[in-house]
């Protein structure tokens, strides 16, 4: 729970100097968030030395500085990078860049979900699909494709905290219930 009021903080706190300087700025520091995110991902390490407290700061923000440098960081992000090493919430980076990119969507009128398929669909249906949902909900929707063949048919589609399930698996088990209960 803490960490969720950490990262809504820092990332609002972010998106708000973006948002004074309009939404190309806002889209470049998502961007950046988003390199950082990716290299803290890709090196599990860089989160070991963030959350260990026998590390100094200087030494953090040292690596920052080099972190930034390497993506060609803007001096807002160099600066809120520091921000965060000063105040040790660099353990919370990927949570601000999870947090900022969902304050960039709503901004953006963008809806991101996830659609669950037995079957790899190509690119001429899944372009379908994802242009269907956007006449449906009026947004922009991005959505990721996943295969899961435990699914056995059907599809199930998560978009924000709802999941809409019209998988064979799951007609099945409803009407396996159904037999349960007597009906």
């Amino acid at each position: 729970m803490r960490q969720e009021i950490i990262a809504k903080r820092y990332s609002r706190a972010l998106f708000s100097i973006g948002q004074e300087e309009g939404l190309k700025a806002l889209k470049k520091y998502g961007e950046e968030l988003g390199a950082i995110a990716g290299l803290v991902e890709k090196e599990p390490m860089l989160l070991r030395i963030f959350k260990n407290p026998l590390i100094r700061v200087e030494d953090k923000k040292a690596l920052m500085e080099n972190i930034a440098k390497k993506i060609g960081a803007s001096t807002v992000i160099k600066n809120f990078l520091m921000l965060l090493a000063e105040k040790k919430r660099l353990p919370y980076v990927l949570d601000i860049k999870n947090y900022y990119q969902r304050l960039l969507d709503r901004y953006e009128g963008i809806i991101r979900g996830q659609l669950v398929t037995a079957i790899e669909l190509d690119k001429n249906k899944r372009s379908k699909i994802a242009k269907k949902l956007e006449k449906q909900v009026g947004k922009k929707c991005i959505l990721d494709f996943v295969v899961d063949k435990e699914i056995l048919g059907g599809v199930v589609l998560k978009v924000g905290d709802k999941v809409y399930d019209a998988s064979l698996r799951a007609q099945l088990n409803i009407l396996k219930e159904k037999i349960k209960r007597g009906e």
